[in-house]
């Protein structure tokens, strides 16, 4: 394919894939913009999204961003580009995270699996069925997670519970923060009214069993028909980390989350993420047992419904420019 042939609907569809990726809170703290000279993507963060009092070193931000950018490189793949992706190009452009320039003939031959299923994915906020996940499933989760760069572990029973310890003490700690649980509450939104963010149904129920924190939104009490819900008995979850902590670190590690989402999107795996304990430092210190090493994501994993998914920004919203066809030739014309 030419890359003359990157006309407004294929520019607008790469952008739309790209914009599925998971980020925390659903702020979608993302904007692009396209050189038409180079033919390049330019991902840059939409500072005014983040989330001042819950992420304030950004990391959230760029683990965020670093899953939009795995999925443009699925997208251009796909519609059989090569993806040239750079992280954090111009250090005197501190909100310019990364470029990716569509260039030659793809060579990801995992693209139509992968690109499937960035369509599909979507946190499952509800309960699982407790039927473990395959050993040859988990296996190529691991590898995954090593082809972008970071370690995907398995914690054992005892180690699993700590993990979820740390996580319910980080949600106890949100709830009680009047900052970060005012902060949680303005991304929570009724259905149809607009707005982005967390619609209720999509926040999912609580345990009451107290065995998985699932993060409250609302720090309200939840209808007594909630009760209901049953959560496994013994939830499945995953630590994702990296052997450094710097900005690339978070934006790799994020291409790495979102490789292990598809992958297990694409095997039907469901999969939550834990967030609550890497917004403490002395929480997240103690996620991982070696100080070689630097947590970044704890996922849970299982078999369950699919829930309903959250609303995305479309790709005119997140574009900072006017694009239009050429009346004549049909490629891009940027003003």
């Amino acid at each position: 394919m030419s890359i003359t042939a990157l006309d407004v609907p294929t520019l607008e569809r790469l952008v739309a894939a790209s914009v599925t990726a998971p980020s925390i809170h659903n702020t979608q703290p993302w904007r692009f913009r396209l050189d038409p000279d180079t033919v390049t993507l330019e991902i840059r963060a939409a500072v005014r999204r983040g989330l001042r009092h819950t992420d304030p070193s950004g990391r959230a931000l760029h683990v965020s961003v670093g899953c939009a950018l795995f999925n443009l490189r699925v997208a251009v793949a796909h519609h059989g580009w090569e993806p040239v992706s750079r992280l954090l190009p111009r250090p005197g452009e501190p909100d310019l995270l990364a470029t990716l320039q569509l260039s030659g003939t793809s060579r990801l031959s995992a693209t139509p699996r992968l690109y499937e299923a960035l369509w599909r994915r979507h946190s499952s906020r509800f309960p699982f069925t407790g039927r473990p996940v395959p050993v040859s499933v988990l296996t190529e989760l691991t590898e995954a997670a090593h082809a972008e760069g970071s370690m995907l572990e398995f914690p054992g029973v005892a180690e699993t519970d700590r993990l979820l310890g740390l996580a319910r003490e980080g949600e106890r700690r949100n709830t009680a923060d009047a900052d970060r649980s005012a902060e949680s509450r303005r991304w929570v939104h009724p259905p149809n009214d607009g707005s982005l963010g967390m619609p209720p149904a999509v926040a999912g129920p609580q345990d009451f069993r107290d065995r998985i924190p699932m993060r409250d939104f609302t720090a309200r009490p939840h209808p007594s028909e909630l009760l209901a819900r049953t959560f496994e008995k013994r939830p499945f979850i995953a630590v994702l980390s990296t052997l450094h902590d710097r900005r690339t670190d978070w934006l790799r590690v994020g291409e790495a989350l979102e490789r292990v989402l598809l992958l297990a999107t694409a095997h039907g795996v469901r999969a939550s993420l834990l967030h609550q304990a890497l917004e403490w430092p002395d929480l997240r210190e103690q996620l991982v047992d070696s100080r070689r090493k630097s947590a970044q994501m704890v996922l849970r994993l299982g078999y369950g419904p699919q829930g309903p998914s959250s609303p995305r920004r479309t790709a005119r919203q997140v574009l900072t420019q006017d694009v239009r066809p050429d009346a004549v030739s049909g490629v891009l014309v940027v003003g």
